[in-house]
């Protein structure tokens, strides 16, 4: 318990720990050291590793035992990589993330659109990098929501990090007048990106059928969308190496001003398939760690 709590990912020593290495440690330590913190903490952490066995059978079945043990280990590398990059990403040390872009015509048909982008991703390796490839593809201002992290030490390093990376973050709570604000960026034609794949307390949700079973996403994109009128651009990412990442954007959802119940319902459920379908093909480069 105590080397969980220490090493969540919210809290301020981790947080840290990692920026001092990343921020000093020299190039082969910052390459090739975070896979290796994630197998330990794979090792440590025995409720997130079941979990993440849990998923990964439900994402593709019944495999060996040394085939399971292999795809857990290469969860938490790449969510240890990953986080690790991002990080890099705002320091001065010159690192830059490249990325490969598919579905790059769904992109710029809703940029087209006039109306603002949507962008809905998840919990996958490379989201963190995800708002600077957006912001780096055209000259629209991106926006990333975030629900406030508990502790403000951690929030304004890892707040900086990402501005520095070249991302500006919104802090969104429980607070209705907080997408005012949101919303207007998008009718002036600005990105915003938010995932949808972690609910908190509080959050308003909405239940989808996901890998079979009933699920729930954050309901966040979609009143974005029914309010402004913005196309939903589900966009997920995956690593591919030291700090390359791939984007895959998929074809928009459109939702009307003011939405039918059953046409948000739809919406939603296009949203988890589409995260089904992502997670499927590859099933290490997204990270769910507990119920959510």
């Amino acid at each position: 318990m105590a080397l969980r709590d220490a090493f969540a990912t919210e809290a301020p020593f981790w947080r840290r720990a990692l920026y001092a290495g990343v921020r000093y440690g020299p190039d082969p330590w910052v390459r090739y050291s975070p896979p290796v913190f994630g197998l330990a903490f794979a090792a440590a952490l025995r409720e997130p590793r079941h979990h993440v066995a849990a998923t990964l059978r439900e994402l593709r079945g019944p495999v060996s035992a040394w085939q399971e043990a292999r795809e857990v280990a290469a969860v938490f590398a790449n969510f240890a990589s990953s986080m690790t990059e991002g990080m890099l990403a705002g320091t001065p040390r010159g690192y830059a993330a490249t990325h490969r872009l598919t579905g790059h015509e769904h992109f710029h048909r809703c940029l087209d659109e006039g109306r603002g982008v949507i962008v809905a991703t998840a919990h996958t390796a490379g989201w963190d990098l995800a708002g600077a490839f957006l912001q780096g593809a055209q000259e629209r201002e991106v926006w990333v929501l975030m629900a406030p992290e508990p502790t403000t030490a951690s929030r304004e390093l890892h707040d900086r990090l990402r501005r520095q990376a070249g991302v500006r973050i919104v802090h969104v709570g429980h607070d209705p007048l907080a997408s005012i604000p949101v919303v207007g960026h998008l009718r002036r034609g600005g990105i915003v990106a938010c995932k949808f794949d972690r609910i908190f307390p509080g959050m308003r949700q909405r239940e989808v059928t996901f890998l079979g079973h009933p699920w729930a996403i954050a309901e966040g994109p979609l009143s974005l969308a029914a309010l402004s009128g913005a196309p939903i651009l589900p966009v997920f990412t995956r690593r591919l190496g030291f700090m390359v990442y791939e984007v895959q954007n998929l074809p928009p959802i459109h939702l009307a001003r003011r939405a039918s119940e059953a046409e948000r319902q739809a919406a939603a459920q296009t949203l988890a398939d589409d995260l089904e379908a992502f997670a499927r093909r590859h099933p290490t480069q997204w990270f769910r760690f507990h119920e959510s």
